[in-house]
């Protein structure tokens, strides 16, 4: 009956809401964010990328600026996209349209959907949240990319629960075509559909999902990681057999290591205690010693060239 409901949901809404997203605002300008931002632009939306650090948008434009020349020259030999004089009017057509700014008032006013992309804190997202909807115009639509916490809790902080949802989108963003659409009970079908085409018209593949802990992806890759850990914490495998066992024998291209390795291991910690201080009765998010150890000694996977694996 759940999987019936979120179909019809889809099924009855209308695309006229879909016809209103011109202008995207995307806050927050690290990684994720950043990866939203260039796909919108690329995609022909006008852009808006907000941060509050200067020095935060510099980088991302480089990143940005980087990623569009190694797409510039996939597409230069492509004869569909006109070889190089098409691909180089596709980059600059890109980063025309988006501008990257700390003024949010103005990035937000003009806004038909505004995605946050910030610090996976529940305080800080409420907070901004408050402080767009005062300014973000009435048929304006909020989505948070959260990885991880309640869609239902940072929608409660605006006055228009049922233009807010969730777009958790994918790193890299220009690479991964999943997109996971987080609905709630205040969240009507007009919305779940306009969420659903937007993302669809970022050329990505969109699932929903209720309000769940870690919605369809990681509520499945986390608990698997945790109990990948134990095994290792217990002696019972070493973490190079682990991940050979679940390449070869369950068929993933990656095992749980390479993975939180990959995610970064403070993250899988994080979402660990984030869930476990909700659901402290649920075995699968208790914390786990071996995992809170490594982060401790600042061992957090590829990005700091240690883990489970040396790099």
């Amino acid at each position: 009956m759940a999987f019936a409901s979120l179909a019809t949901k889809r099924a009855l809404a209308t695309s006229s809401a879909m016809q209103q997203i011109k202008k995207v605002c995307v806050i927050g300008g690290g990684q994720m964010g950043s990866g939203i931002a260039q796909v919108a632009a690329m995609k022909g939306y006008d852009t808006s990328l907000v941060d509050v650090s200067d020095q935060i948008l510099v980088d991302a434009q480089k990143n940005i600026t980087k990623s569009l020349t190694k797409i510039q020259q996939k597409f230069s030999q492509d004869p569909k996209y006109g070889y190089l004089e098409g691909a180089e009017k596709f980059m600059s057509d890109a980063l025309q349209r988006m501008t990257l700014t700390t003024d949010m008032k103005k990035a937000v006013s003009a806004a038909d959907i505004v995605i946050e992309s910030i610090v996976e804190n529940m305080d800080a997202k409420q907070k901004l949240f408050v402080a767009v909807d005062q300014i973000a115009p009435p048929q304006c639509l909020f989505a948070s990319n959260t990885s991880s916490l309640p869609i239902t809790e940072i929608a409660s902080a605006t006055k228009r629960k049922d233009r807010f949802g969730g777009l958790h989108f994918f790193n890299p963003v220009p690479v991964m075509r999943l997109v996971e659409v987080v609905t709630h009970k205040d969240m009507p079908a007009g919305t779940v559909n306009s969420f659903v085409q937007f993302g669809e018209t970022l050329g990505k593949h969109c699932v929903v999902c209720k309000d769940t802990p870690g919605f369809i992806v990681n509520r499945l890759l986390i608990p698997y990681i945790g109990e990948a850990t134990r095994m290792l914490e217990r002696g019972d495998a070493t973490a190079t057999d682990i991940d050979s066992a679940m390449k070869l024998g369950a068929g993933y291209p990656m095992g749980p290591f390479q993975i939180a390795d990959l995610v970064g291991l403070d993250i899988v910690k994080s979402v660990l205690d984030g869930w476990h201080k909700r659901f402290p009765e649920n075995k699968l998010f208790a914390p786990i010693p071996y995992l809170d150890k490594l982060v401790a000694t600042g061992k957090l996977g590829r990005k700091a060239a240690e883990g489970f694996y040396k790099y």
